[in-house]
């Protein structure tokens, strides 16, 4: 496990909140909290504000994540989930989310809301060509490769 600095610059509303911080010492994601109150009503969404701002070494991105418990407690997730917060952005990181559930739900300033996982970007190069190799499964799409109910699952 390689670590990689993140430098955070703190906005004025996020005085006095937790930084981004691993639960345990095995967490994959760093938890980050809401910098406001705010409450989203059922089918609604949110950009919610964390107070600060981070400069991501070259070479890597930050993926943004639900958390578990908000999703199976509250039907509430991040949308555009995994989101990508790319090494060049500078601005407040907000943290999209959706309420699926039929209750208001209210966030109050300093709850977990969300999980950051840094991670390396692999960059691509494509090349036009006039054909594709053949595979077994081919143009097969969607469900092609059988549903829940052919491995009786």
């Amino acid at each position: 496990m390689t670590d990689i600095r993140i430098r955070l610059l703190r906005l004025s509303h996020g005085a006095g909140l937790p930084l981004p911080a691993y639960a345990t010492a095995q967490a994959a994601g760093l938890d980050v909290v809401a910098a406001e109150d705010l409450t989203i009503p059922p089918g609604g969404r949110a950009a919610v504000p964390t107070g600060f701002a981070i400069a991501i070494p070259d070479g890597y991105e930050v993926q943004v994540r639900p958390r578990s418990g908000l999703a199976l407690k509250h039907g509430v997730t991040c949308l555009n989930s995994p989101g990508t917060i790319d090494a060049d952005y500078r601005g407040e990181m907000r943290i999209i989310l959706a309420n699926l559930g039929s209750d208001s739900f209210v966030i109050a300033r300093g709850d977990r809301i969300a999980q950051l996982v840094p991670a390396p970007v692999q960059r691509a190069t494509l090349i036009e060509v006039a054909e594709l190799d053949e595979t077994t499964r081919g143009s097969g799409g969607f469900g092609s490769t059988g549903g829940f109910g052919s491995t009786g699952v």
